[in-house]
């Protein structure tokens, strides 16, 4: 379906005509949504570049237009039209629940597209589906979430546990990033509709490139150092005995890769791979680097380690941290203990080594 969509907008206007498209979408308040579905297709989609956008919710307004997101109650790919706000709509991504928004569905049709073009690579290809279902899961989901109404976490599951936050996390989301952008309520607005809807329109503009940036920082990064890494945690966890028994220790012999992500898929949902306890890695390339052991957490974004450093190295530095940990060439453990560091290799092997035994 993605495929035929971005296949039949080529024969039906073709780069050279891509000044004639017209991206509808509604006026008035702007969400995150809608305002990355725009940013995704003037931005990643060849037949979009300099597209004009038409924010109303006149219906006759909107039937003008090529393209029409997040407004009209029609989700119908055939013809360009991806609301989700239609009582009958429940389209999800492949593999997840969250039901989508204008941004899910527009990537959902194009991010193939998007990601293939950044890879320069078949849109078929394994690696743009690894991609294409990373950045739904890492930044879209959030998105279709929080416009549907969708908590990260289960509201009556909450309440009966007895949870409560212990500070305000400044609710930073994106969708707030973006929501943050609208005028005040008491902003002065001119009297002239014109002038007004104008100066609404700048605002939407500013919001979808924001949030654009925000995606496309994403974008690099998983294209360019997330699916490089895979293959070198691969060969790293694929050697993991060499250091210890029962394959607990991971050594970075050359630098630091973006790790986590990958290691939880290699070692799958069961304990049949093992689980990694302590990940080893140089501060930097080079010889006479010292090194770091870093603790694997229970989860990507847990601050809870599967087994911290011991408590008696922790907060201790150089000859005071040798001395009660019996190992030369210690630098520090971290009060926390999720993190140390020694001198050489050898000394932080014997760091990790010596802390499974404790």
């Amino acid at each position: 379906m993605t495929e035929n969509a971005a296949k039949r907008l080529k024969m039906e206007t073709g780069p050279a005509s891509a000044s004639a498209v017209a991206i509808g979408t509604h006026n008035g308040h702007f969400h995150a949504d809608e305002a990355l579905a725009v940013y995704m297709l003037r931005k990643h989609i060849p037949t979009y570049t300099g597209a004009r956008l038409v924010r109303t919710r006149d219906p006759a307004l909107l039937e003008t237009c090529h393209t029409i997101v997040d407004v009209g109650g029609e989700y119908d790919a055939a013809r360009n039209r991806y609301d989700h706000h239609q009582r009958t709509f429940a389209t999800n991504f492949p593999g997840r629940a969250t039901k989508l928004s204008s941004a899910g569905l527009v990537y959902l049709h194009f991010g193939r597209e998007i990601v293939a073009r950044r890879l320069a690579a078949p849109e078929g290809s394994e690696q743009v589906g690894v991609i294409w279902n990373k950045i739904y899961e890492s930044f879209i989901e959030a998105l279709d979430a929080h416009d549907n109404g969708i908590g990260v976490y289960d509201p009556a599951a909450v309440t009966a546990a007895g949870l409560t936050k212990r500070f305000s996390d400044g609710g930073f989301t994106l969708g707030a990033m973006v929501g943050r952008l609208n005028p005040n309520w008491n902003d002065e607005v001119p009297a002239d509709p014109v002038a007004a809807q104008a100066a609404e329109d700048a605002r939407f503009e500013l919001a979808s490139q924001r949030i654009g940036e925000e995606f496309d920082r994403d974008l690099n990064y998983y294209t360019q150092a997330w699916l490089p890494a895979r293959e070198i945690v691969a060969e790293t966890f694929a050697a993991r005995k060499e250091y210890d028994a029962e394959g607990r220790i991971l050594v970075f012999k050359g630098q630091s890769v973006p790790w986590k992500d990958h290691l939880y898929t290699l070692e799958g949902p069961n304990q049949e791979n093992g689980k990694a306890v302590y990940v080893l890695y140089p501060e930097k390339p080079g010889p006479g680097s010292k090194w770091r052991v870093q603790c694997v957490p229970v989860t990507k974004d847990s601050f809870q380690s599967r087994k911290p450093l011991p408590e008696a190295w922790r907060g201790f530095r150089d000859e005071q941290l040798d001395q009660i940990s019996g190992i030369g060439g210690g630098v520090f453990v971290h009060a926390a203990g999720f993190i140390g560091g020694n001198k050489s290799f050898e000394g932080a092997l014997s760091m990790a080594n010596k802390a499974l035994e404790i």
